[in-house]
């Protein structure tokens, strides 16, 4: 790749991206403050700011009062110089959220797809009532990234194939860009997840960590160095399928129809595996040893709710349920040792700190090395928020580092 030399343009570009990536962090800030933070003298400082106001993507929001002399000009990132969409969507329904270019959620709506089984048609309506509760024309959108379940290819961005979602297909991302005509993204939900945590959640900074997903279904995002591991076919972190003690082998599981040996979960309404770790963690395997142990709530999630509110009632279901988790956390641990593992998704939360910490016990019995496990930190839905801020990310990259004028 030819190298950029370092001429006084780019240098420009540089320090505006720069100081437009410190207002969004940091907030309204003068420009002695930004000098200070960026290392650049108060002429350089003030010429950036001319540039972005210019721009139209800084403004003058208030004075900071000193000491002796007049006030000095607080600046912001313009929240209505870009917006961006995040989407969630799932078998009942697709939840968008329009959110402007520092980050706040200004709209989000969920809809029902009424039986539609056009994706096209589903995400559109999703974004036209998002956009119309946001008061933001949907041409004023920058990027779109949208989080399924499945299996995502990383080469063509299509999704190869969903349990959940059989009308999205090969062929739906082109579609979906020449509808909405802007840049769309579809990325495995569970890694959108993973992305939250590490930005405002249990893993925030963390290089090297994996998620692990208990919900409607059961999935695993790792992150080492920064960076998603999606495996060549984009099939990494189909956990559900590896091969357990006490559990069948899921022989096959991948290409079968939903008749051959795949069940449905009359807990999440997806399709649980008729055998590997799936099995023994999956919504119906844990309602059926919760109530084996005498917690007679009617779903999963409220019956590791209770136990975990209440460990004298439910201590020793979380014990076994601990041991069952165990042994995907601890094949990851012992492939990758990752250090962080965090447990999400409405199951992995209800567990709560006496979940993660009997599942930390039993990995430091059978791994080598002990990583920490902990509980999403991430508030409202982890899916939606990692969409926004993959959103956001590519958003500012064409926003922020437009070329400066000579």
């Amino acid at each position: 790749m030819a190298r950029r030399p370092g001429t006084p343009r780019l240098l420009r570009e540089l320090n505006d991206r720069a100081a437009l990536d410190l207002l969004v962090e940091q907030g309204p800030l003068t420009r002695a403050q930004i000098g200070e933070h960026t290392g650049l003298s108060k002429v350089t400082a003030s010429q950036l700011l001319s540039r972005l106001e210019e721009r139209g993507l800084v403004a003058v929001v208030g004075e900071q009062a000193g000491g002796r002399g007049p006030n000095a000009a607080l600046y912001a990132v313009v929240p209505s110089s870009a917006y961006v969409a995040g989407l969630e969507v799932g078998p009942d329904g697709v939840t968008a959220g329009v959110a402007d270019i520092t980050g706040r959620m200004v709209a989000q709506v969920t809809v029902d797809p009424n039986g539609a089984d056009d994706p096209v048609k589903t995400v559109h309506s999703a974004v036209v009532k998002a956009c119309r509760s946001a008061k933001v024309a949907v041409g004023r959108l920058k990027a779109f990234v949208i989080g399924t379940p499945g299996v995502v290819d990383p080469r063509s961005g299509d999704v190869r194939f969903s349990f959940d979602l059989p009308s999205w297909h090969e062929g739906v991302l082109a579609a979906l860009r020449t509808d909405l005509r802007r840049p769309v993204t579809i990325e495995n939900d569970v890694n959108l997840a993973a992305l939250a945590e590490r930005a405002y959640g249990a893993a925030r900074d963390a290089d090297d960590f994996a998620l692990m997903w208990f919900d409607r279904g059961i999935g695993l995002s790792v992150m080492l160095g920064g960076r998603l591991i999606r495996g060549r076919s984009g099939g990494a972190g189909e956990i559900g399928y590896l091969p357990v003690p006490g559990a069948p082998l899921p022989l096959g599981a991948a290409r079968r129809p939903r008749d051959e040996g795949v069940t449905e979960s009359t807990t999440w309404g997806i399709p649980a595996l008729a055998g590997g770790y799936g099995s023994l963690v999956g919504a119906d395997a844990v309602r059926a040893l919760a109530h084996a142990h005498g917690l007679t709530e009617p779903t999963a999630v409220e019956c590791v709710r209770a136990a975990a509110a209440d460990e004298d009632r439910g201590g020793a279901f979380l014990d076994e349920l601990a041991d069952r988790i165990s042994y995907g956390v601890t094949s990851v641990n012992i492939v990758l040792d990752p250090g962080l593992v965090v447990l999400s998704g409405h199951l992995g939360h209800a567990g709560g700190a006496p979940l993660a910490a009997r599942i930390e016990r039993a990995v430091g019995r059978l791994s080598p090395t002990s990583p920490v496990v902990a509980v999403t930190e991430v508030e409202g839905d982890p899916v939606l928020r990692g969409a926004v801020h993959a959103a956001l990310e590519q958003a500012r990259d064409d926003v922020f580092s437009a070329p400066a004028e000579d």
